[in-house]
């Protein structure tokens, strides 16, 4: 199932996400049409575009703060940050990744029965900890040298130091930093300061929360990729309808066509102008709608939005799409895709998560090059001058324009990493290791893992009964076998388990590991 056509269904006539953007909607000329009759596409149902989203004239502009006006700006460690789907954890292992700059570990304590993040970083020598184990008491273990740690962080056993000797483990020096966390719409959050004063910073701040993931008549898949450019690059990209029928061509079939007043010749991909209005932009985000749907940016990590309106009747379908965006490091980020809805739950049910993600995934693959070299491009033109290096005429780009202002006027052009960076982008690898799927994807999804290592026993054992099939008709030619029917139906029979063992070991390829898209032959 492609995870994204029940999005719209054909039916509806809506843009696949209406999108914020950060700046007021400049002010449209339309050109006069001598009608106004929708026409009706092939592929789709027609839907009359308002003027308003007919190209601008002028292109947008950036707004300087206007005489006098409050130079705020935002805290980047003032923010919680997710680590990963709970589901995706394994209660068994400690867990790294890299989240705004530091290497943290997530692991499960037994005894309290919660999720805790730490510094990936043994005190003794600074060892990652997410290589470790929990051990037979239910302690956080090193596996250099086998110091244990309990779930407020402090050091609780050093096999080195004598029994008798001084009780160097109490030392605060043997602790771990230990930060706040929390499990909020099935995601383990955190907070990056692992200070005593923010101990209790739940009670003052917690993560955004989107109330349709943990309502019981929704359904919800997630899925986790790191991805080989910027948190702002995804953002912005995420936040751009208007390239989805271009750059994911072939993807995403049934989606329905819109109308351009005016308009004679449409491309095949049915590209046209889109309208946007903005509220409530400031230093926490920017909310905005399109048509009658909604969408909101919390800043600096969520992304949510709907086609439908937030007024809708309470049994009536309804589906968001949710992007939760993580920065990483310099040129490094990672998504968190979600699609909560309320139909189709039987399907939800029958449905294995890695088969959904494999409609994603070839999503996330078909722009990740583009993206990529748009980053470097921005970098030699200083990310500071964005604005002048590209042009964005029309109110299609807004939410594109409304994400930049806002990371020009409260984040000055940069994350504010919690670590030491050194803001430079790493070199350019091959394809192949650009788009790799495993380590960016498999390896972090517990449903994509155990259908790689489900498939991969399969194909052994279609090779093996290839093999033994043709060794049975040598062994039993002239005994068992006489007839020339028998033969030819063991012969058959060992092709197409051969047959079989190809075709699966290049799905597998493709869908696990690494699969081009060329966009001149889409």
């Amino acid at each position: 199932m492609d995870p994204l056509r029940i999005l719209l269904p054909r039916a509806q006539a809506q843009p696949l996400l209406p999108l914020p953007a950060g700046v007021p909607a400049p002010s449209f000329s339309p050109r006069l049409v001598p009608r106004r009759r929708a026409r009706r596409h092939r592929n789709g149902a027609a839907r009359m575009l308002p003027a308003s989203a007919v190209a601008s004239e002028s292109p947008w502009t950036e707004q300087e703060p206007a005489s006098g006006e409050k130079d705020e700006r935002f805290d980047w460690l003032d923010q919680w940050y997710p680590f990963a789907p709970v589901e995706d954890l394994d209660l068994g292992a400690p867990h790294g990744k890299m989240v705004l700059g530091i290497r943290v570990v997530a692991w499960y304590d037994r005894g309290a029965g919660e999720w805790l993040v730490f510094d990936d970083a043994c005190p003794h020598r600074l060892a990652p900890l997410s290589e470790g184990r929990i051990d037979d008491k239910g302690r956080l273990q090193c596996v250099y040298h086998g110091w244990c740690f309990d779930g407020r962080g402090a050091c609780k056993f050093i096999p080195q130091a004598p029994a008798l000797g001084p009780p160097v483990h109490n030392n605060s020096k043997a602790c771990v930093a230990s930060y706040p966390c929390v499990v909020q719409n099935k995601i383990l959050w955190f907070y990056p300061r692992a200070e005593p004063e923010h101990r209790d910073v739940l009670q003052r701040k917690r993560p955004p929360f989107i109330k349709e993931i943990d309502d019981p008549s929704f359904v919800t898949s997630f899925l986790v990729r790191d991805m080989p450019y910027g948190y702002d690059v995804l953002a912005e990209n995420l936040m751009d309808p208007s390239h989805v029928p271009y750059a994911h061509k072939g993807l995403l079939r049934g989606l329905p066509r819109l109308v351009d007043p005016g308009r004679y010749e449409y491309d095949k991909e049915g590209g046209v102008p889109m309208a946007v209005k903005v509220e409530d932009s400031s230093v926490n985000g920017f909310a905005s709608s399109q048509g009658p749907g909604y969408s909101k940016f919390v800043a600096p990590c969520t992304y949510y939005g709907s086609p439908a309106s937030k007024k809708s009747e309470k049994n009536k379908p309804h589906i968001m799409l949710v992007f939760i965006i993580v920065p990483v490091a310099p040129g490094r980020s990672r998504v968190m895709w979600a699609f909560p809805r309320n139909f189709g739950l039987w399907l939800h049910k029958i449905t294995p998560r890695w088969f959904d993600h494999i409609g994603v995934n070839a999503i996330l693959d078909s722009d990740m090059y583009l993206l990529h070299i748009e980053e470097r491009n921005f970098a030699k033109a200083g990310i500071e001058n964005w604005q002048k290096s590209v042009y964005v005429p029309t109110s299609s780009d807004g939410t594109v324009v409304a994400f930049r202002n806002w990371f020009r006027k409260y984040c000055r052009f940069q994350v504010g990493w919690a670590a030491p960076t050194v803001d430079q982008l790493p070199a350019t690898p091959t394809k192949d290791k650009l788009m790799d799927r495993y380590w960016s994807h498999v390896a972090q999804c517990t449903s994509c893992s155990a259908a790689l290592k489900a498939m991969k026993a399969l194909e052994v054992a279609l090779q093996v009964a290839s093999i033994a099939v043709v060794g049975l008709l040598a062994v039993a030619k002239g005994t068992l076998l006489t007839s020339v029917v028998q033969r030819a139906v063991i012969v058959s029979a060992a092709v197409l388990c051969f047959a079989a063992s190809r075709w699966l070991a290049d799905f597998i390829q493709k869908n696990f590991y690494f699969e081009d898209y060329v966009h001149a032959y889409k």
